[in-house]
């Protein structure tokens, strides 16, 4: 069955603007849904949009706002006046790489609130509505990060672990009632965001970057029949060595020792 048949007619991509979300919004732009664009620049946003617009001929809405404001979620629904999401995919994500000291408390809230908060705000609002429909899917970001303890990226990390925590717990509540819910989640992967983070060298069994392109299609693949995924057989490998051969102080040693040799930190 296709996307549009089994989910309905409109997607929002939230963190839309370029690398994964980007990504995301072309794949379901080729696969026919209207979109509903929400990314924090609306430049970038509009250029993806217009991009689509003209290879897909499909309706785009583009919402400029900032996931980490309180009222985030009221502004999306307000831009939206009514008109009903089937797919909700939520892509946005801040980080900060080095010692947690190191970075502020403001920046440290900002975290929690788009990575978490908006999160959880925008699932029940158009989640509860999917529920009553009896149809509709949700896709959350996870990440590789959020596997074990992870040094030097620990907010990230650990709201990444609720992250595909929640979506596996709702994909329970959910999957009865016609509501597909599952995390995404990832390793490293070419985005313009990681490769702004000017990572140094990786260890010879560091897994390969994956293209956001192949991270999206594995998600597509396997929405509906699990409550997670990790996307890459490289990243796959790695995750059953450290979580089924190794012991958890080896696995979170090894994740901190990585991302302290990739940044130099």
């Amino acid at each position: 069955m296709k996307l549009k048949e089994k989910y309905g007619q409109t997607a929002l991509v939230a963190g839309a603007s370029e690398g994964l979300g980007a990504a995301f919004s072309r794949y379901l732009a080729a696969a026919g849904f209207n979109l509903v664009l929400v990314a924090r620049r609306p430049g970038p946003l509009q250029k993806l949009a217009d991009e689509l617009a003209v290879n897909h001929h499909i309706e785009i809405t583009c919402i400029p706002c900032d996931l980490a404001a309180n009222d985030a979620v009221q502004i999306i629904e307000n831009a939206l006046k009514g008109r009903q999401v089937d797919v909700l995919v939520y892509n946005a994500a801040l980080t900060f790489i080095g010692p947690f000291l190191n970075d502020t408390e403001e920046h440290t809230s900002q975290i929690a609130e788009v990575n978490v908060l908006t999160t959880s705000k925008l699932v029940r609002r158009f989640g509860e509505k999917m529920v009553s429909r009896g149809k509709g899917a949700i896709v959350l970001m996870a990440s590789l990060a959020g596997f074990q303890g992870s040094g030097y990226l620990s907010m990230y990390a650990a709201t990444k672990a609720f992250n595909r925590v929640f979506a596996e717990s709702l994909w329970y509540e959910w999957k009865d009632k016609g509501v597909y819910v599952m995390a995404c989640c990832a390793g490293a992967t070419s985005t313009p965001n990681y490769l702004d983070t000017k990572p140094g060298k990786t260890g010879i069994f560091a897994p390969p970057l994956q293209k956001p392109e192949q991270v999206v299609k594995e998600c597509f693949k396997k929405l509906g029949k699990k409550p997670s995924h990790l996307t890459g057989r490289a990243n796959r490998l790695v995750s059953f060595l450290m979580h089924q051969v190794m012991t958890r102080k080896m696995a979170v040693k090894i994740m901190g020792n990585s991302t302290r040799n990739i940044y130099g930190i």
